[in-house]
């Protein structure tokens, strides 16, 4: 069964959200052809929390950058949402980030000119959100994160911990397929990152569908899954715990 958001398919438990079937991504460097995915076969489901992990050059980034529209395959095929986005061309990607994955980045990627409200609004004034509605649902956000009392602040005026949980916050704005989360803990101590692990775990408590890109072993830990990549190919897959 499944439900209507805005004119878009509201996927339930155990709906293959992604499927990518033989995908392959090989870069052309001069006269040498680079392989760097090598026939991944990946399917996630509504409501996962997975993480994908592996050494630097185990093509991490490289799978991040399809799972999130950012890049095409060489070869095979991804589904998203039931619909492939392969060989889409850039207006077409664009428009299926924008409306079904809410991206997270190490980074947090906020502008600095706007308040945590304004900021989190940024993605829904490209998906028809009047700024009535906007607003409210912006500060809906800001408060579920923790960060009622600081709606009129400046990304300058926050802590690390404080600008992702707006960064998250704004991932959420869209009600996105997938949340995908690139390293989120990267540029936090210890304290602010055990916050964000949480907040990450309580959205995969209510439904939300998880991707994290990751070296941190804390954010494996509270995966239900881990995808291990070495060499451009899916080595292991490792299960932490049965879906509820």
């Amino acid at each position: 069964m499944t439900q209507q958001f805005r004119g878009e398919v509201k996927f339930t438990s155990d709906t293959p959200i992604l499927v990518m079937d033989k995908l392959c991504k090989n870069y052309q460097i001069g006269s040498v052809e680079l392989q760097v995915l090598r026939e991944v076969d990946l399917t996630i489901t509504s409501g996962e929390y997975v993480a994908i992990m592996g050494p630097s050059g185990s093509g991490k980034s490289t799978l991040l950058n399809l799972i999130g529209c950012l890049d095409r395959p060489t070869k095979g095929d991804y589904i998203l949402g039931g619909q492939s986005v392969s060989m889409l061309d850039d207006d077409d990607l664009s428009m299926i980030r924008g409306r079904r994955i809410g991206f997270v980045f190490q980074s947090f990627n906020l502008i600095n000119q706007l308040n945590i409200v304004e900021n989190i609004q940024v993605p829904m004034y490209y998906q028809g959100f009047t700024e009535h509605e906007s607003a409210e649902r912006a500060r809906e956000l800001a408060t579920m994160v923790g960060l009622g009392d600081r709606m009129k602040h400046r990304p300058s005026e926050l802590s690390g911990g404080q600008q992702q949980r707006v960064a998250i916050a704004r991932a959420l704005a869209n009600d996105p397929l997938i949340i995908l989360a690139d390293e989120p803990t990267g540029n936090l101590d210890s304290a602010s990152g055990a916050e964000i692990l949480t907040i990450l775990y309580n959205l995969h408590q209510q439904g939300k569908t998880l991707i994290a890109v990751t070296h941190d072993e804390g954010i494996a830990e509270g995966a239900e899954r881990v995808i291990r990549l070495l060499d451009g190919r899916i080595q292991k897959q490792e299960y932490n715990k049965r879906r509820v």
